[in-house]
């Protein structure tokens, strides 16, 4: 697995997911291979997941009775993405930045493909 770099300081909002690219991926650590069209061709990009979002907001329920109730908090569709996953995503649906010198992939969590996941990664 590649070096995880200090995500602290980012707040990933809604079903967004923070993605580490895998440069020169053929094969990934699990053994994932992806034919070369893919990786010519640009369009699938693969990488590691640094940080996840909350997910998808639920909308809140319509009480208008009482106004001066305080605001509940937002409810969330939790995401199947997990920190340390390795996901396989659309590259045109993502938004590349640079944090702390790493190229990092902003991804909706609707532009991923599939993830890996190795529970003995975090044994």
């Amino acid at each position: 697995m590649t070096k995880m770099i200090d995500a602290q300081k980012i707040i990933v909002v809604g079903d967004r997911v923070l993605i580490k690219p895998e440069e020169n991926l053929q094969k990934t650590n699990s053994g994932l291979y992806l034919p070369p069209g893919v990786s010519e061709k640009e369009k699938v990009q693969g990488g590691y997941v640094i940080k996840v979002g909350p997910g998808y907001p639920l909308a809140m329920p319509t009480d208008n009775s009482e106004p001066w109730k305080e605001e509940s908090a937002v409810n969330y569709i939790p995401l199947q993405a997990k920190e340390g996953d390795f996901a396989l995503f659309l590259k045109k649906d993502a938004v590349e930045i640079e944090f702390d010198n790493e190229k990092l992939f902003v991804v909706p969590h609707s532009a991923i493909l599939l993830f890996y996941r190795d529970e003995e990664l975090f044994n």
